[in-house]
């Protein structure tokens, strides 16, 4: 009977389910048939592609996995659309061509260095308050797209002016300034202003101008100026200077600036005392000069410098009409300013060079 019993025992164990315990503590059970079942259902998740990932450090490690992949190699990825919100006054065009790199990108590293000059630039506009770049992934049926979301804000007041009074030490005299901007008017990032001065005894200037970030394929900014100008020197010299002058500027990049001017002077001898040299330049008189500029900053502040160096170059040449009366001349100035820091003191060399041709230019 006790082995009949026993051997009862030992069956009825064999046929409960085994007690298992997992990697957390807990106690579960599981039979034969659990398993394939949790076998069918992975292999049905493989099958749909489904891969569930939980948890922060999961996350993180996959964003590491990400850029590292970025880092090491190149991936390639094709822009699908450009959409452009927030604009209710700036034409899409004009954004448009501010993005033109970004479709021809053909990595993600690409485009993400198109996305950044992008930015910039739209920023140096100063027609809005903020400006904001998002890379979406492009729609599923196209795998390897990205979309571009732009997300701009314009500026809720577009006119602004300031207003204020200077002394200049140096000539016992004091200033009014004012200066007023009128931005983005027409939708084209076009930027108007007017400016006026007024010294005492001294100098009137009143200046208006407009400047374009860009015209249609021209990526370069242009900008015109219309400038009155008149210099009162009998408390200092013996003459009256008149100017009014126009002024385009043809070419503006990073470093180099190409500038057009066209100038109509008066000079006038009111106190008969002018030396030889005033005498022989008074009447009317034109100016048609072209200035070319190179400037090269390297310096790690531009405010408070401490270390590196910067190189201007101005190329200035004039009478390039064929009117006899207009003034011929050929002006170069360069300057160069280095900056090394000694033990306690920050020393500056300052070098400038200056060629005039003819050398007595001007009233003197």
């Amino acid at each position: 009977m006790e082995t009949r019993k026993g051997e009862a025992d030992a069956q009825q164990e064999e046929e409960k389910p085994a007690k298992v315990e997992d990697n957390g503590g807990a106690v579960t059970e599981e039979n034969e048939e659990g398993e394939e079942e949790g076998e069918e259902e992975e292999e049905d998740e493989r099958v749909e592609g489904i891969n569930v990932v939980a948890g922060p450090e999961a996350e993180k490690a996959k964003l590491e996995r990400a850029f590292r992949r970025l880092s090491t190699e190149k991936v390639g990825i094709r822009v699908h659309d450009i959409l452009i919100k927030g604009n209710t006054k700036t034409k899409d065009s004009l954004i448009e061509a501010e993005l033109e790199a970004m479709r021809d990108a053909k990595t993600v590293q690409e485009l993400i260095r198109a996305a950044s000059i992008a930015n910039a630039r739209l920023g140096s506009w100063e027609i809005f308050e903020s400006v904001s770049i998002t890379l979406d992934s492009g729609p599923p049926e196209l795998p390897g797209t990205a979309n571009v979301i732009v997300d701009v804000r314009e500026l809720k007041n577009p006119l602004t002016g300031d207003i204020g009074v200077f002394s200049k030490p140096e000539a016992q005299s004091w200033s009014v300034e004012g200066s007023v901007k009128l931005k983005n008017l027409f939708g084209y990032g076009d930027i108007w202003d007017s400016s006026g001065s007024y010294g005492w005894n001294q100098t009137t200037e009143i200046s208006s101008g407009v400047s374009l970030p860009r015209l249609g394929r021209l990526s370069t900014p242009l900008t015109a100026r219309v400038s009155l100008l008149s210099q009162d020197w009998l408390k200092f010299s013996s003459y009256k200077e008149g100017l009014l002058g126009f002024s385009v500027g043809l070419f503006s990049t990073r470093r180099h600036d190409l500038l057009y001017n066209l100038t109509w002077r008066t000079l006038t001898d009111p106190s008969h005392m002018s030396s030889k040299s005033i005498r022989r330049q008074l009447g009317h008189s034109l100016v048609s000069s072209v200035r070319y500029m190179y400037k090269l900053d390297k310096r790690d502040s531009q405010l408070r410098p401490t270390s590196g160096y910067a190189v201007s170059s101005v190329f200035h040449i004039g009478g390039l009409d064929p009117d006899s009366r207009s003034l011929r001349f050929v002006r170069q100035v360069k300057n160069f300013i280095h900056l090394f820091p000694f033990k306690y003191r920050l020393q500056i060399l300052a070098l400038v060079h200056s060629v005039h041709f003819p050398p007595h230019f001007g009233p003197t």
